[in-house]
């Protein structure tokens, strides 16, 4: 068996956390001021991790460019559920609901208060 944990920097991870929850509904499970765990329904989806904390090479430097060359991409069966939190959030999206012509999927996009660009689509599985 595998699994990724993706990890990302985040300015502050108490803010961060708080922001996951409210749009996600994400469940906070380990951690403390510089580091959490995500979880939904018992899976870990995404770790959240203070920058310049501990040393990692990649987390050393918060004035890099913020995800440069990585999309979260969600799949879920929650897309308008989460899609309305947004907007009750008065958070901004960066693309709106719409039909993605390669995935024949909807989805919308927007980014986490650190940057990070988020794109949420309707589960599906891949077929090859």
């Amino acid at each position: 068996m595998m699994k990724i944990d993706p990890i990302i920097a985040v300015k502050d991870v108490g803010d961060s956390v708080q922001w996951y929850q409210q749009i996600f509904g994400f469940t906070r499970t380990h951690g403390g001021s510089d580091f959490a765990v995500l979880e939904w329904d018992n899976e870990i989806v995404l770790c959240l991790h203070k920058w310049g904390e501990h040393d990692h090479p990649t987390m050393k430097d918060p004035n890099i460019a913020t995800g440069n060359g990585l999309v979260l991409y969600f799949k879920t069966d929650r897309m308008d559920e989460i899609r309305q939190n947004i907007k009750r959030s008065g958070y901004p999206v960066e693309e709106e609901v719409h039909l993605n012509p390669n995935s024949t999927k909807k989805e919308f996009s927007l980014r986490d208060p650190d940057g990070y660009y988020l794109l949420v689509t309707e589960f599906h599985k891949y077929e090859g």
